[in-house]
């Protein structure tokens, strides 16, 4: 039994073999390369150790632990074809509401790593002969002590230096670090609302709209052979001001989100999103009414790392329990009319179904333009995941994605923005436009099934539409002063502040707090954070988009 349970232990590391060989290669033969089969000997000796503890109770769990930890991180690996970082965790840790659909999403890749897990399961879970007897002290420590010897590891190196090692390992260190500095978080409580105002009685709707997953390059506001936005030409009554391509805050939705919520910088995100007021605070204490308008959750269940306590800083929360997926921007168009209506000037902020895969049915039938598209009719209730059954991430696969894509921005944002501007009352509103991140579609051919969020991204995935209307009479900013210096130069980081200048808040103290407003010009890095949960010492990492580099749509 002994020989069978090491034996399975060695099959399944054998089994990503490629995994470690490709540390090898990379690091070369050296002191370097010494170090780091040192460490996996010690791993691999405290992952045998382990799987001789005596108690039963005990040993399944480790063995349990153990299989969840590597089909966690073996899954990622095929899902991205990426390494899983520490800042990466952290993402997927802060993404946690999705993990139900996620399971849906990535069956195919999933599934697999279940498979090769179970070896180490059963190399662990099985009961060691009687022949076999390691001391229990020595069977039961050893795991721990690996575990703790690759976080002291990574904490003297800013959260790196997992890579190749026992993959089992890496998530149980992640999460041990992860523990540790939420213990350890001493930035400081929330702050009331400080900064000045100039009393002006704000007699107007401030709307945000936040879109999911639309790339700026695939709207015909900035592509030629874009898809129709609505945004092009303005109605009539409606001023429209298109700043161009935007650099957004990061490449995954949660880090995006609670920046634009709390006004975070690119030098100081941290403490300002923990810390300092959120949005609803300065909309509140400038007297407005605020509304929030989720049109991806439903149950009352919070997203995009809000907590309870700042959803009772929201007057209206609005959600679609009864409103199928595909209809749920529809929805938006529908309550943003009902809420502008009233006479009480409000703030809104909406996150939109928008176009987050799976995008197979996000759209009606009457909207497929683009052909050949994704297979219909298996994903109708699934809003941000959902399996994707022969999709495997060919050339032509991708070129379906990519037209579906396109199908549901002619729905989501095209038809959204015609039904908004028909109905809609705008003469005492302005409409700030945004999407939360954009997408890799993979036109370069690269590998992998993820559009955004990963570790090393295209400069797509960080590039984001930028759009201003307002009622035409309705007299704000001067969104006109600077709209040629700031197209397609701006980010992001400049809606917090547009706000706050719109809220009528002090604009030498704005800008000395949270940057420049839309309404003056700006020499943006125009950069995205792919580093955005930046630890243990380390500095995040900022991907500079050259507009020269994107690939832009073509007509098929």
């Amino acid at each position: 039994m002994a020989h069978l349970k090491i034996g399975l232990i060695i099959l399944y590391l054998l089994s990503a073999y490629d995994y470690y060989l490709e540390r090898l290669e990379a690091m070369g033969w050296g002191l370097g390369s010494v170090l780091y089969l040192s460490v996996f000997a010690v791993l691999f000796a405290a992952l045998l150790l382990g799987a001789f503890i005596r108690p039963r109770m005990l040993r399944y769990t480790y063995a349990l632990a153990f299989f969840l930890a590597a089909v966690f991180f073996e899954a990622h690996r095929q899902i991205t074809a990426d390494y899983l970082t520490y800042s990466g965790f952290v993402s997927l840790l802060h993404s946690q509401a999705f993990i139900g659909d996620a399971l849906q999403q990535f069956s195919s890749s999933i599934l697999p790593a279940v498979g090769s897990g179970l070896l180490l399961l059963l190399g662990i879970g099985l009961k060691p002969t009687p022949a076999t007897r390691v001391p229990l002290w020595l069977s039961a420590g050893a795991p721990i002590a690996g575990v703790l010897l690759l976080s002291a590891i990574l904490f003297m190196r800013g959260g790196e230096g997992a890579r190749g090692l026992p993959m089992m390992f890496t998530p149980l260190t992640y999460l041990n670090l992860y523990t540790y500095e939420a213990l350890q978080n001493t930035v400081g409580p929330r702050q009331p609302v400080t900064l000045a105002r100039g009393g002006k009685d704000i007699d107007y709707n401030i709307v945000l709209i936040i879109d999911e997953s639309v790339s700026g390059h695939y709207l015909d506001i900035n592509s030629e052979h874009g898809v129709y936005s609505g945004l092009k030409r303005s109605p009539e009554g409606v001023a429209i001001y298109n700043y161009g391509y935007a650099a957004a805050i990061a490449n995954c939705s949660a880090d995006t989100n609670v920046t634009l919520r709390y006004g975070g910088t690119r030098d100081d995100y941290l403490r300002i999103n923990t810390t300092m007021p959120s949005i609803w605070q300065y909309a509140r204490n400038a007297g407005l009414r605020t509304v929030y308008i989720d049109a991806q959750r439903t149950g009352g269940h919070l997203q995009n790392l809000m907590t309870r306590d700042e959803q009772r800083e929201i007057d209206l929360f609005i959600q679609f329990e009864d409103v199928a997926v595909r209809d749920r921007d529809m929805a938006v168009v529908d309550k943003l009319v009902e809420v502008l209506d009233n006479a009480i000037p409000s703030l809104v902020i909406i996150n939109k179904v928008g176009a987050h895969f799976p995008v197979h049915d996000k759209y009606p039938d009457s909207f497929m333009r683009y052909q050949p598209a994704l297979p219909r009719g298996r994903y109708t209730h699934i809003t941000d995941t959902g399996e994707r059954d022969g999709f495997d991430g060919s050339a032509a696969d991708w070129q379906r994605y990519r037209n579906a894509y396109k199908n549901t921005l002619l729905w989501n944002v095209g038809e959204f923005f015609a039904r908004l501007f028909s109905r809609a009352d705008l003469s005492k509103t302005v409409v700030l436009y945004t999407s939360d991140h954009g997408q890799d579609l993979h036109e370069r051919g690269n590998p992998g099934l993820n559009t955004h969020c990963g570790g090393d991204p295209v400069v797509e995935e960080g590039l984001v539409p930028l759009v201003v209307m307002q009622g035409r009479e309705l007299q704000t900013l001067d969104w006109e002063a600077e709209l040629a210096g700031n197209r397609n130069r701006s980010s992001h980081y400049n809606l917090f502040p547009t706000l706050l200048h719109l809220l009528d808040y002090d604009l030498p103290g704005l800008q000395q707090l949270y940057g420049n407003p839309l309404s003056v010009h700006t020499e943006d890095d125009f950069t995205f954070n792919t580093r955005f949960n930046a630890r243990l010492g380390e500095k995040p990492t900022w991907k500079r988009i050259d507009l020269d580099e994107v690939v832009v749509p073509q007509v098929h």
